[in-house]
């Protein structure tokens, strides 16, 4: 297991009402972000560019170049083969609320990204250009692209239903696949096409779960006694699944904050072999969306430290 330093260690038994607190005492430039790689097949990881301000939700690009992140509400590109390089802002021209919901079309040509308040989700091209809106109303928060890259999914609020919706690209109307109590959150299509993975608190444990993606066979993929699961993501070759982890003791069951002691998960697609394969200090930010490169051999994540 590699472990990253943990910053604040005093933290760790912090409540959540309290680290929220803590978080809007304090503004995006006022953490040290890092953003690092962690390789599958030697277990280490490192660091490859380190921020003096907040990024969050890498996106590794299908062609494995560019790494994609958002800050300060805009998206930017960073060579992922000279990541020492400045980073490149994505001109999203009147999308300037992107948040930590932004996915990459599997040909490369287009992201998804979730923009404005309530948050809708648009599609802009990767080189940048004027966002197409998407999702009709709002709150809707992209998590998912299917392989085809004709149909999107994403958790949205509909008045007391905080559910996982399916839309198609042609002006189809919206589908929601779940109707269970709590949040169901962070949809993302596997390789393939067959299975949306996605995190649910309906059991009032927060933990991965999976379905088909036309809603049915919804199955529990984890049961973890003391740490809450959120944000699945599927390598490409469909092997593997990383997910962050919060310890129950600091965080209620539907919240996902940021400035907390967490920890990343992996586990085979079948969800044997489920372990912990990095602590770090982040929560919110460290890994919303699918940060898998390529060739299902790494994946980028941030840990933060405050100043």
């Amino acid at each position: 297991m590699v472990k990253t330093s943990f910053v604040l260690a005093g933290l760790l038994a912090t409540s959540a009402v309290q680290a929220q607190s803590l978080q809007e005492q304090r503004s995006a430039d006022e953490v040290i972000s890092r953003l690092e790689v962690y390789d599958l097949k030697s277990g280490t990881h490192r660091v490859i560019h380190e921020f003096p301000y907040r990024i969050e939700a890498p996106n590794w690009s299908p062609d494995g170049k560019w790494i994609v992140y958002n800050s300060h509400g805009r998206l930017y590109r960073l060579s992922a083969h000279n990541p020492q390089e400045e980073p490149v802002m994505i001109d999203t021209q009147s999308a300037k609320g992107c948040n930590n919901d932004h996915v990459i079309s599997p040909d490369g040509r287009w992201i998804g990204i979730s923009d404005q308040w309530p948050s809708l989700v648009f599609r802009v091209p990767f080189e940048g250009g004027t966002p197409v809106r998407i999702t009709d109303v709002g709150p809707s928060y992209l998590h998912g692209i299917s392989p085809d890259g004709q149909e999107v999914a994403y958790c949205a609020f509909r008045g007391d239903k905080r559910a996982i919706y399916t839309k198609g690209l042609n002006g189809e109307p919206e589908r929601c696949l779940t109707d269970a109590d709590g949040l169901s959150d962070g949809p993302e299509y596997a390789p393939g096409g067959k299975h949306i993975w996605f995190n649910s608190s309906r059991t009032g444990d927060m933990q991965i779960w999976r379905m088909n993606t036309d809603g049915s066979e919804q199955t529990q993929m984890t049961a973890l006694p003391d740490l809450y699961a959120w944000f699945p993501h599927v390598s490409p070759n469909g092997k593997w699944v990383c997910y962050i982890c919060y310890r129950k003791t600091d965080i209620k069951a539907d919240e996902h904050l940021p400035n907390l002691n967490v920890v990343l998960r992996l586990m085979e697609s079948n969800g044997r072999n489920d372990r912990t394969i990095v602590e770090l200090f982040g929560g919110q930010g460290t890994i919303n969306v699918n940060s898998w490169s390529p060739d299902s051999e790494k994946f980028a994540y941030v840990s933060y430290e405050l100043k």
